[in-house]
């Protein structure tokens, strides 16, 4: 069973487990929402994505409606999506903007960094802010300004820092039992009924490599 933080007639704000899909496949986060609500036939419908491995807050629509002005606020940047990780070593700078060009290559579902603009070739943009750094490890907490798949793993990576516990975008020996170190940490939207503000936070597990930081 998930955890529900919020829910109404318009909305649910819940906590996506890691490996679990997040779109309305079986056995996906819209499945599960519908036996943690209680309501089989429920229409939930899916407004931003993570990556399978990742965890964290996520809000679904029960509305079309809800869910239409959810999106806009996602396409017109209206809505905040922050996120923590755990990065092998230490950012140059304690706060930056890393842009970059990504393109994906669809036979090894691996997103890069492009030297040029081309077909396909999206730029990417985040923010990030240095919150500690401890045996080799950075805590790092980062602002999305674009959503593309895998953005922040590439981006780290690209840059010799990748995600601890990343399997696909890093080469390091990180024990297997590590879940991938990207936690959806917080969310803060307009309430698409109401008009609300609405500002949800979580902190990451209490697991490796996150206790590295705890206490």
């Amino acid at each position: 069973m998930i955890d529900i933080i919020y829910q109404d007639e318009a909305i649910v704000v819940c906590v996506k487990p890691f490996r679990v899909l997040s779109t309305d496949e079986p056995g996906g986060m819209p499945d599960l929402i519908r036996e943690a609500i209680g309501q089989p036939e429920a229409k939930v419908r899916t407004v931003h994505r993570l990556d399978q491995v990742v965890g964290g807050l996520m809000v679904y629509g029960l509305t079309g409606p809800a869910a239409s002005e959810l999106s806009r606020q996602i396409r017109e940047d209206s809505f905040l999506k922050e996120y923590q990780a755990v990065v092998h070593w230490r950012p140059q700078y304690e706060e930056g903007t890393y842009i970059d060009l990504l393109g994906r290559n669809e036979k090894t579902r691996k997103t890069y960094v492009a030297k040029y603009p081309g077909k396909g070739i999206q730029q990417a943009v985040l923010h990030y802010r240095l919150l500690d750094n401890k045996d080799g490890f950075s805590l790092v907490e980062i602002r999305l300004e674009t959503g593309r798949t895998h953005q922040i793993r590439a981006q780290f990576s690209h840059r010799g820092m990748p995600l601890a516990g990343d399997r696909k975008y890093s080469k390091y020996p990180d024990p297997q039992e590590w879940q991938i170190a990207l936690w959806s940490s917080h969310l803060k939207f307009t309430h698409p009924d109401t008009g609300e503000e609405m500002d949800f936070r979580l902190d990451p597990p209490d697991t490796q490599p996150w206790t590295l930081f705890q206490g």
